[in-house]
């Protein structure tokens, strides 16, 4: 028992004396921020932003279970954002993202065997602008002017509007939806000029917590309503965004 207790003394001694040494120890990754190079400069701007724009049209087209697709549809997606330099690789801005989604389906056959469903004269319109204020840190990559990583923190407060209409029989049915939701995410990313001014960059929405409300109304008489709260952690694919940013 007393040897048990002489070497518990010990360890703990000896972990003492390391500990203080191993805190001090200073470990070289790389990223000496003391005298950073100036990838943004105090009193520039930035400004530029990310737009898709796609469209489709069936016509009598198959695809595994789904037969005689007649579809018409767009979606329209803007960022367009603006950033000033408080101080050295440092700025707040704004940025706002705006998304438009129309579908409209003339007629569709779901084929399962002996189970079919057919649907008609079905049309869904839904559009969304959230706006977001942004805190923007850039490292360099070592000495580098041209090349540095980034970190936007963003603050989001959005409102969207949709509605959905079936046709399909006689009496005409529809919903319309209105919805607000709050934000805040962390977008971290690579930033590379191409000219002078001219940067390409991309960035991943990495870490996000979501709060959306959706108050809906079907036929001008039921209410219905949805809330949803979300966190996300991940790295996903489809929010990987690339971008052209003048500074100046």
């Amino acid at each position: 028992m007393l040897k048990g207790k002489i070497l518990i003394v010990t360890v703990v001694t000896l972990l003492s004396g390391m500990l203080p040494s191993l805190a001090q120890r200073r470990y070289d990754r790389g990223y000496d921020l003391s005298s950073p190079a100036v990838f943004a400069p105090k009193g520039s701007w930035m400004a530029g932003g990310t737009a898709s724009y796609s469209l489709h049209n069936n016509r009598n087209y198959s695809f595994a279970v789904l037969e005689g697709i007649n579809t018409t549809g767009y979606r329209l997606v803007a960022s367009p954002a603006f950033c000033y330099m408080l101080k050295d690789n440092f700025g707040v801005g704004l940025r706002m993202d705006y998304g438009r989604n129309m579908l409209k389906v003339d007629s569709l056959s779901l084929n399962l065997g002996d189970i079919g469903l057919d649907i008609r004269n079905y049309h869904i319109l839904n559009h969304k602008l959230v706006v977001n204020g942004i805190l923007r840190n850039y490292i360099p990559l070592g000495n580098s002017r041209r090349f540095a990583m980034f970190n936007e923190a963003q603050l989001s407060v959005g409102f969207g509007q949709g509605k959905v209409m079936d046709g399909h029989s006689q009496n005409i049915e529809g919903s319309y939806d209105r919805s607000t939701s709050f934000g805040l995410n962390l977008c971290p990313g690579l930033v590379a000029f191409a000219s002078e001014h001219l940067a390409v960059e991309f960035n991943v929405n990495m870490l996000g917590l979501s709060i959306e409300n959706t108050d809906q109304t079907h036929n001008q008489v039921w209410k219905g309503n949805q809330h949803k709260t979300s966190v996300n952690f991940r790295v996903n694919v489809l929010s990987i965004g690339f971008g052209l940013y003048y500074y100046l």
